[in-house]
């Protein structure tokens, strides 16, 4: 069995590695990493970012964008989201956005890891998860952003700020929002 056989065996299927990762396996990992890469075994999603991809009846799948992230960060403490899930909270935004962001604690700017771009915030507060509250704070922080009608995002929020947990909200303003965010929800939580 040859050296890059013996490598091949040690990957698995929809993983995505390191250059780091595949050295432990290899004493000569460019060299191997130059085959993987040309028989199509491996393919590269970045400078040093590999991915071994898994085979269906439809062709080869991407990896999945959470096991992208980490493998890129190096880190399981990252938040992904996008602004479509704004879209979910009925306050008058429609727009679909091919845009990926990822809040995380160690990386800042746009990269594209395969053909996908992602644009990583560093932020010192995020949830693990996204919940509503975290939503509607996120979407005052980014409303300068977006191509809605902010007034008219900002009637329907404070409609639908209403109908939810003043607590909650308030605790994820005082998380995660920013000055102009906080300034924002305290005339919307004042007027509840």
């Amino acid at each position: 069995m040859t050296k890059v056989e013996e490598l091949k065996k040690q990957l698995e299927r929809g993983k995505v590695y390191r250059r780091s990762d595949l050295a432990k396996w290899s004493k000569s990992v460019d060299r191997h990493l130059d085959v993987l890469l040309k028989e199509d075994t491996l393919q590269k999603l970045s400078q040093g970012l590999y991915y071994f991809p898994e085979e269906t009846t439809f062709g080869q799948t991407p990896p999945e964008d959470e096991v992208l992230v980490r493998s890129f960060l190096k880190d399981d403490r990252f938040l992904l989201t996008s602004p479509n899930a704004y879209n979910s909270l009925g306050v008058g935004t429609t727009q679909l956005y091919n845009q990926r962001i990822v809040y995380n604690h160690k990386r800042h700017g746009e990269f594209k890891l395969g053909n996908k771009k992602f644009s990583f915030r560093v932020k010192p507060h995020f949830p693990k998860k996204v919940t509503q509250e975290f939503l509607i704070v996120d979407l005052v922080n980014n409303l300068e952003t977006l191509a809605e009608d902010q007034k008219e995002v900002l009637k329907n929020l404070s409609a639908k700020v209403r109908l939810m947990d003043a607590e909650k909200i308030q605790e994820s303003v005082m998380e995660y929002g920013n000055a102009k965010t906080k300034k924002i929800f305290e005339s919307l939580l004042s007027s509840k």
